[in-house]
């Protein structure tokens, strides 16, 4: 199994649709960076986000077999503020169509990190396909804001040898073609 470079993801995401829309190259102006890099593609997060409001459920523990929605607030807009020591969810303004052949892993950019915000390291698996839903944390005492349409996290592309025996597609993966914010899942 081996890291793709970025000719390979140019060449996926423009002939089999793996990533749309495609930025073929980094946009940085007056941005965090998000596009093809060398051997990744920085994924932007889109305007939706469900941030974590413990006072708007009936919470006494975080469960995620039985996770209480209605601790998760809705917001819209083009910055997000994560209260301190919280957390939010967003998803991708990319969606993703993985070849069976391939794994990613989703991890969060350096410029979020240095500020104390996480973004939990994700697998997009063989033959998963959707917006990648992104758990972004706020480990600081303070408010934090997350931008939309900007970039919030890096894809990186292993291709195996050969294809998997079972690919997400085929046991019917809960998240599978996932069109917004999802919560967790049983």
């Amino acid at each position: 199994m081996g890291l793709k470079p970025d000719h390979w993801i140019r060449k996926m995401a423009l002939e089999q649709r793996m990533i749309e829309p495609f930025v073929d190259g980094q946009v940085r102006d007056g941005v965090i960076s998000y596009g093809l890099s060398s051997y990744g593609y920085d994924i932007r997060t889109a305007g939706e986000f469900k941030v974590f409001t413990p006072g708007l459920g009936d919470l006494t523990v975080v469960d995620p077999k039985w996770f209480d929605a209605r601790a998760m607030g809705d917001f819209k807009g083009d910055i997000c503020v994560i209260p301190p020591n919280s957390f939010a969810l967003g998803r991708s303004v990319e969606y993703f169509r993985i070849p069976r052949s391939v794994l990613c892993i989703c991890l969060g950019k350096s410029t979020y990190a240095r500020c104390g915000i996480i973004i939990s390291m994700t697998p997009l698996e063989p033959a998963w396909e959707g917006f990648v839903t992104l758990e972004i944390s706020n480990t600081t005492l303070l408010p934090a804001r997350i931008y939309a349409d900007e970039g919030i996290a890096q894809v990186l592309f292993f291709e195996a040898d050969e294809e998997c025996e079972v690919s997400y597609a085929d046991k019917r993966g809960k998240y599978q073609r996932q069109r917004s914010v999802v919560l967790p899942r049983l």
